[in-house]
């Protein structure tokens, strides 16, 4: 039997594009400038017919999920910004899903902690992740990091990323996630995608 096309084992993450993250970690014009690029990377992904799979924070009523002692997560609790329900949580106008792309979930930072993401992939046969997301410090790298240990091959959009601080998104993307994963802007992995590769 011939392997499948390359297409059909590639997977194209959007990672935490909700309201939330937008609005209170990245400044306005980055966040905005990066998700145009990333809703213009999931037309092509759509159209090359890669899965497509979306991943998002969110918790049960009373937050079962958060341990006090997790810095982070109570803080988010406490904030108000992730309480069930809350507006900014809800899926981003854009890149939003469509009825049939799997919304993942997720009640930590990376994309594979306590979720179903990795028996998703692998029961479409995905070897290759195509990852964009907001933040590059964290949903992003958490993701990229776990994907390199489970044996991924891995594209980062570079520009469909963006971070609280842009020294710091250059320094990951240049120094950390560049050793894990090719780095390349949206474009590029369109370009790649419409030919099959």
């Amino acid at each position: 039997m011939p392997p499948p096309p390359a297409t059909l084992t590639q997977s194209a993450l959007l990672l935490d594009f909700q309201p939330f993250v937008l609005d209170s970690f990245v400044p306005a014009e980055l966040a905005a400038a990066c998700v145009e690029r990333a809703s213009a990377l999931l037309a092509s992904a759509r159209a090359a017919k890669l899965t497509i799979i979306h991943v998002e924070v969110g918790f049960r009523p009373g937050f079962p999920e958060i341990n006090p002692d997790h810095a982070i997560s109570s803080w988010l609790r406490d904030s108000g910004l992730v309480e069930p329900g809350h507006p900014g949580t809800a899926t981003a106008a854009a890149p939003a899903p469509l009825p049939m792309e799997p919304i993942v979930v997720k009640h930590r930072m990376g994309a594979f902690s306590h979720t179903d993401l990795e028996q998703i992939l692998r029961a479409r046969g995905i070897r290759r992740l195509i990852l964009a997301g907001v933040t590059t410090s964290g949903v992003l790298l958490s993701t990229m990091r776990q994907a390199f240990d489970l044996d991924y091959d891995l594209i980062v959009a570079h520009d469909g990323c963006a971070d609280t601080d842009a020294d710091t998104h250059a320094l990951l993307i240049d120094k950390v996630i560049s050793a894990h994963a090719r780095s390349m802007s949206c474009q590029q992995i369109a370009d790649l995608i419409a030919v099959g590769s």
